[in-house]
């Protein structure tokens, strides 16, 4: 999800390894075997592919495989993998409830300290891969919390100041489309980024405690008030022009909600922090010159903390208990995944690591993203809560009820009280 150094060269090696399905020796790109490790991750993750080979070029008798999936498609077939017992020994994934259904099924192995050297990451982000006390996962990739982007110079044009509080949203979004500019730059076709405003207003809202109590079990918690005022809220932007007319027809993975942004058409952007990395590919004098960000505004009279944060703690690569090659995957994820050179890559890359203390190699970093992995660290540092993504921490049985009537809320298709009575029943 977020890209890393060498990126114009290891992105294209990526994408045509997304092509065709594998990288590493030849062979079955998917289930485990004997003759060596299988890897499936997403097509962006450039800097674990460094790691995977890295691994190889030490490990040639016992090489990873690695097959790489868009965003959209990756989970169903993993889910297929997994029911046809043809997943692979490593697998991506963003912990939470998708990953404990594979627990409570008896396909993941857990991992410890010993083997894997568990003392090494921030404690907030394994909470997001541990069930019943063990740890099912271990993290692979950026800490990734969800911020506003904005374009520097579009908000000067419009006279308008980065917001702070959602009345400042809402105004902010008036002098944008009175432009004639896209206030906020949202791919609604892939639905997911959606999601991140409901989860932030939900959370500005009620609380965190509303959603844990969603998260825990009790169908009757998406029928609190705040879940209703939070939908209330998602279609008063949406009515007042938010995100333009046509964001049903963007889709994220072809990066046109990033491009909006970049090229002046669009004043703002909620997304995830690997934006960051796209937008430096995409347009790096644009970053250097006008690239902003803030975090998510507060609400006036709402019960949460403004400085709870949603997204991805992080990314997790988990251990098939089927898996013929346990001792060679414990071996990659100790020693490969967060040592000392993947780390250097993140923080090169624009990216901050999930492990501790970092503030020695942050304070020499010298590049331009100093002052944005300063600010991301800091955000992590300060949140009271970091809230793993809905469609991530709720059962997999639920994601898909959940982003159909994200969708459907943000279209006006129902009214706000009908999604959390909608997502109710889905949870029974």
């Amino acid at each position: 999800m977020r890209r890393g150094i060498g990126v114009a060269i290891v992105v294209a090696a990526a994408m045509s390894l997304a092509a065709c399905g594998t990288s590493g020796p030849a062979g079955s790109s998917s289930g485990s075997s004997s003759k060596g490790l299988t890897m499936w991750a997403l097509n962006d993750q450039t800097i674990l592919k460094a790691s995977v080979d890295a691994y190889n070029e030490d490990h040639p008798d016992q090489k990873i495989t690695l097959r790489l999936f868009a965003n959209d498609d990756y989970k169903q077939k993993l889910r297929v993998a997994f029911g046809a017992n043809q997943a692979p020994d490593l697998f991506f994934n963003w912990g939470g409830g998708a990953l404990d259904d594979y627990v409570k099924a008896d396909k993941v192995a857990a991992v410890t300290d010993a083997q894997v050297n568990l003392l090494r990451f921030t404690p907030s982000v394994l909470k997001s891969a541990t069930f019943a006390g063990d740890v099912y996962g271990v993290p692979a990739n950026g800490l990734a919390p969800v911020v506003l982007y904005y374009n520097k110079k579009v908000l000067k044009d419009a006279g308008v100041e980065p917001p702070k509080t959602y009345d400042d949203l809402l105004a902010a979004v008036k002098k944008l489309k009175g432009d004639g500019v896209t206030p906020i730059s949202l791919a609604a076709n892939s639905k997911w980024p959606t999601l991140m405003y409901l989860e932030y207003l939900l959370d500005r809202e009620g609380g965190s405690e509303v959603f844990d109590s969603i998260a825990s079990g009790e169908a009757s918690a998406w029928k609190n008030p705040a879940v209703t005022a939070a939908n209330t809220r998602l279609q008063e932007l949406a009515e007042a022009g938010a995100f333009g007319d046509n964001a049903s027809s963007v889709n994220y993975d072809q990066g046109a909600s990033t491009a909006l942004l970049h090229t002046g058409k669009a004043g703002m952007e909620l997304m995830g922090t690997w934006e960051y990395a796209n937008l430096v590919k995409a347009a790096p004098d644009f970053v250097k010159k006008d690239l902003g960000y803030v975090a998510f505004p507060s609400l006036s009279g709402g019960k949460g903390d403004p400085k709870d944060i949603v997204g991805n703690p992080s990314n997790f690569l988990s251990l098939n208990k089927a898996s013929k090659n346990k001792s060679a995957a414990l071996t990659y994820l100790k020693d490969y995944v967060m040592n000392g050179d993947q780390v250097d890559a993140y923080l090169a890359a624009g990216s901050v690591p999930p492990v501790n203390g970092l503030e020695s190699k942050l304070a020499a970093v010298k590049t331009d993203d100093k002052k944005w992995l300063t600010f991301v660290y800091k955000l992590v540092q300060d949140s009271t809560n970091f809230q793993l993504s809905w469609d991530q921490a709720l059962p997999s049985d639920q994601a898909d009820p959940l982003l159909t009537n994200v969708d459907k809320s943000f279209l006006r298709q129902i009214k706000p009280e009908e999604f959390g009575t909608n997502m109710s029943k889905a949870a029974q």
